[in-house]
C-alpha cells in the first residue's frame, strides 16, 4: 500500500510540477516580448528593496491592522509551506514525518507554530471574505472587478480557508492515532491545538481516523499542487512575482520622466541648428500602442498586480470621477499581453490580429484623465508603476496620432514657433521687465 501511495504521489507531483514549468516558462516569454531595458545597477539598493517591499511589505504599514493581517496571510504561505516540504519527502519516501527524528525536542515546537501560524490565516481569510463581500469596501467594489477578477479573490481565500482546515485536521487525527497507539503514529511531541481537538476524535475507530488522516492529507498536498497551477491564471501570481518586482523597481526620483532621445535632440537642434547631424533617419516608433513597445518591466508590472486597488483609491482622477483607474490599466496591459501569448502559442510567431493595446484596451479617455501626479507609483505595495504605461501610450497618442486636446495643440504649436507655452515672440519675452523700472 506504501508502495503504490509512493507511485502515486510521485506521478501527481511530476505532472503538476511540470505543468507549473509550462506556464510560468510562457509567462517569461511574454514579458521579454518588450523592449530591452537595464535595470541591474545599485544591486545594494535593489536587494534592500526586496527585503523591505516584498519580504517585510513596508508600503502595506501605512494601514497598520491591515497590514497585520494581511502580514500573517503571507508568513503562513511562506512558513507554513515549510510543512509542505515535510509532506513532499513523506510521499516519495514513504515515510511519516520524516524531520521528526531530526529535529527531536524541537519538532513539537515547529509544528505548534505551524498550527497557530494555521489558525491565524484561517480566521484572517474569513475576515478578508467579509471585506470584500460584505463590508462592500469602494475600491472591493469597483466596476474594474466584475467578474472573474472578483471571483478570483474569493477563491484564493476559500483554498486557503480548505487548505488550512485540512493541515489542522490531519494533524488531529495523527495525534488521537498516536493516543490509540496505533502501528505507525509514534509519539513525536504535544500539540497545543491539534493535540486538544484530538481528544474529540479519540473514541472513532482507529480504521475510521486512518482514513481521515491520509484523506486529509492526500486532500492538502493535491491541494497545494492544484493551488501552484492555479497561481499562473490568477492575480495571486503577485506572490512569486513580488520578488523580482521589487529589486527591478525603478530607483530614480519619484515622478522623474525618461526623456525620449530624438524628441529630446531635436529641441536642441532647433535651439543651435549647427549641432543638427545631416542624414540621420528618422525615429520609428514614439512611444507604444501595443505591449511590444513597453519596456519588459512594464510587462513585468501587468503580471505582479495584485488587484488591491490602492493605486485607484489615491488617483485624484478616478477619485473625481473619471474613467481612469491605474489598476485598470495593469490588468488590461495583462489581458492583451495574454492574449498576444496565446496567438503566439497557436502561430507559432505573433499574426497582425488588427487590436493594439492603445484604443482596443486602453482609451483616449482614460490617457488623458491622468494627472501624472505619481500617487497610484507611491501607494503600490509591489513597486508597480502604472504611469511609465500611460506616458508611452500617451506619447503614442499625441505624436503619432495627433490626438490632443485643443487646448494641449495650441501649447505645442507655441513651444514649436515660440519656444515657450505662451503666444509670444522670443523678442518680446523681456518686455514685462521694463514695466518694472
Amino acid at each position: 500500500m506504501h508502495l503504490l501511495q509512493q507511485v502515486l504521489f510521485i506521478i501527481a507531483a511530476f505532472f503538476a510540477i511540470g505543468f507549473f514549468t509550462r506556464n510560468i516558462r510562457q509567462i517569461r516569454r511574454n514579458i521579454l516580448l518588450g523592449k530591452a531595458e537595464d535595470r541591474n545597477d545599485n544591486k545594494a539598493q535593489r536587494w534592500k528593496n526586496v527585503l523591505l517591499l516584498a519580504f517585510g511589505q513596508k508600503k502595506m504599514f501605512r494601514n497598520p491592522l491591515v497590514a497585520v493581517l494581511h502580514f500573517i496571510i503571507y508568513a503562513g504561505f511562506i512558513i507554513i509551506n515549510i510543512e509542505v516540504l515535510e509532506i513532499v519527502l513523506d510521499g516519495i519516501l514513504g515515510t511519516h514525518r520524516f524531520f521528526a527524528a531530526a529535529l527531536g525536542r524541537f519538532y513539537p515546537f515547529v509544528i505548534n507554530f505551524f498550527e497557530f501560524l494555521a489558525v491565524g490565516v484561517l480566521t484572517v481569510c474569513i475576515i478578508f471574505l467579509v471585506r470584500r463581500n460584505i463590508l462592500h469596501i469602494k475600491r472591493f467594489i469597483s466596476k474594474d472587478l466584475t467578474g472573474w477578477p472578483r471571483s478570483d479573490a474569493n477563491y484564493i481565500l476559500l483554498a486557503e480557508i480548505i487548505l488550512m482546515l485540512l493541515f489542522l485536521t490531519m494533524n488531529t487525527a495523527d495525534r488521537a492515532l498516536h493516543l490509540q497507539s496505533f502501528h505507525g503514529f509514534e509519539n513525536t511531541g504535544q500539540y497545543i491545538i491539534s493535540g486538544r481537538t484530538a481528544s474529540l476524535l479519540i473514541n472513532m475507530p482507529s480504521t475510521t481516523l486512518l482514513m481521515i488522516e491520509r484523506s486529509c492529507w492526500w486532500l492538502h498536498i493535491l491541494g497545494i499542487l492544484i493551488f501552484l497551477n492555479y497561481l499562473p491564471y490568477s492575480k495571486h501570481l503577485h506572490i512569486l512575482l513580488a520578488f523580482p518586482n521589487s529589486y527591478y523597481a525603478g530607483l530614480d526620483v519619484k515622478g522623474k520622466m525618461h526623456n525620449m532621445p530624438d524628441v529630446q535632440n531635436e529641441v536642441k537642434y532647433m535651439m543651435q541648428p549647427e549641432l543638427a547631424p545631416t542624414g540621420e533617419s528618422a525615429p520609428q516608433h514614439f512611444g507604444a500602442k501595443d505591449v511590444f513597445e513597453l519596456s519588459w518591466k512594464n510587462l513585468l508590472d501587468a503580471y505582479s498586480c495584485t488587484e488591491c486597488g490602492r493605486c485607484s483609491a489615491a488617483c485624484p482622477a478616478n477619485q473625481t470621477g473619471k474613467l481612469l483607474s491605474p489598476r485598470k490599466i495593469m490588468m488590461s496591459t495583462r489581458d492583451r499581453l495574454e492574449a498576444v501569448g496565446k496567438n503566439i502559442k497557436v502561430n507559432g510567431s505573433f499574426k497582425d490580429d488588427g487590436k493594439k493595446l492603445l484604443n482596443d484596451y486602453i482609451t483616449t479617455e482614460e490617457l488623458r484623465a491622468c494627472t501624472t501626479c505619481n500617487a497610484c507609483v507611491e501607494e503600490c505595495p509591489v513597486s508597480i508603476n502604472p504611469l511609465e504605461i500611460i506616458i508611452e501610450l500617451r506619447r503614442s497618442l499625441v505624436m503619432e496620432d495627433s490626438n490632443a486636446p485643443q487646448e494641449w495643440n495650441a501649447m505645442f504649436s507655441n513651444i514649436e514657433n515660440n519656444f515657450a507655452p505662451w503666444k509670444f515672440s522670443p523678442d518680446d519675452r523681456d518686455k514685462w521687465t521694463k514695466e518694472l523700472r
